[in-house]
């Protein structure tokens, strides 16, 4: 087994066996174990079309813990998108990089690029696929659990068609775990991906349960994630429908007490909009009086139920471990 050379556009991409090497590499990195520096004089090209906190952070930390060096590359920037073609960029990258992480809009593109790149391509986030995170979070509920992963039973719910909830959801089916999506008909997953995700259960011994009921879904769940409403990128207007259609589906205390689980543990990708201290913040409570957060309660993200910044620090250990095993010539190749 070796993901030495190989790309990552989506969760599928990776095996059961290859997650657990991630996690395995990572487990050492984040606690010291091992020190070396596998990526040295590596370098990697980061790709935004799309803004970015955590992602672009853990990259470029990741990269440089290992003694590699990161350009980020902004579409307002650089010619990207404008007077020079995905394929085109993609053959010089790959002249000047080791590697290649992109975050945009359309998968699509992740594809094009990928396609005329000779060098390994990362999904850094597209609107089906957000293979990064799922990887940092499904390495977040081994740290606290510490079990099988059949025994691990996560809950999402809200809008279960963004990319998020499709990586929860299929990298979930390739571990193992017990996947439950709650979301309201008009905004559960792809038909295509959760089709996908019950043939993967089938091999794995997974659970996989898409509902419109809430209640049903977190029901002895170990976890309980959700994700904003409306993701960014899409038009403020979009508020009116998702509100309407999510109201019942806000993570609060009531929504943890329905789990039965005195240890469930609240999940988000984060940013959150759990108070109004921001702008989006403000105009949703002025808008239509979401005082005390939307799509979680501030009671909730507080607590402490609430493990969001063990996710977030994650996204760095489980990032660098990837790209290790992605292009160390010395660790990488001997897997």
């Amino acid at each position: 087994m070796s993901l030495f050379g190989q790309s990552l556009l989506a969760d599928t991409d990776l095996k059961a066996a290859e997650i657990d090497a991630v996690y395995a590499l990572a487990t050492k990195l984040k606690s010291g174990a091992d020190s070396s520096r596998y990526l040295q004089g590596k370098h990697l090209a980061l790709v935004l079309e799309k803004t970015s906190t955590r992602t672009r952070i853990a990259f470029e930390v990741a990269i440089k813990r290992q003694g590699g060096f990161s350009t980020t590359l902004e579409y307002a920037t650089s010619q990207l998108g404008l007077r020079e073609s995905i394929a085109d960029t993609a053959a010089v990258l790959s002249r000047v990089y080791d590697m290649i992480a992109y975050r945009g809009t359309r998968h699509v593109d992740l594809v094009n690029l990928q396609a005329h790149a000779t060098k390994p391509v990362v999904n850094a986030l597209t609107d089906m696929w957000h293979p990064t995170q799922a990887l940092a979070d499904y390495f977040t509920m081994q740290e606290v659990k510490k079990t099988s992963w059949h025994d691990i039973a996560i809950a999402y719910v809200g809008d279960g068609r963004n990319n998020v909830a499709h990586s929860l959801l299929t990298t979930g089916a390739i571990l193992g775990a017990d996947v439950r999506i709650a979301s309201p008909e008009s905004l559960q997953p792809d038909l295509g991906i959760e089709a996908m995700s019950l043939e993967l259960a089938e091999v794995s011994g997974a659970k996989v349960l898409v509902t419109d009921d809430p209640i049903e879904a977190v029901l002895a769940a170990d976890f309980v994630y959700t994700d904003v409403w409306v993701s960014m990128g899409e038009a403020l207007d979009a508020w009116n429908e998702r509100i309407s259609l999510l109201r019942d589906f806000q993570v609060n205390q009531e929504l943890l007490t329905a789990t039965k689980n005195p240890n469930v543990r609240f999940m988000h990708c984060l940013p959150a909009i759990h108070d109004r201290n921001t702008d989006i913040g403000e105009q949703i409570a002025s808008n239509y009086g979401y005082d005390n957060g939307v799509e979680v309660t501030d009671e909730v993200f507080q607590s402490k139920a609430s493990i969001v910044f063990d996710q977030a620090e994650n996204r760095l250990h489980t990032i660098e471990a990837l790209l290790v095993l992605l292009a160390s010539d010395t660790y990488g190749k001997t897997l």
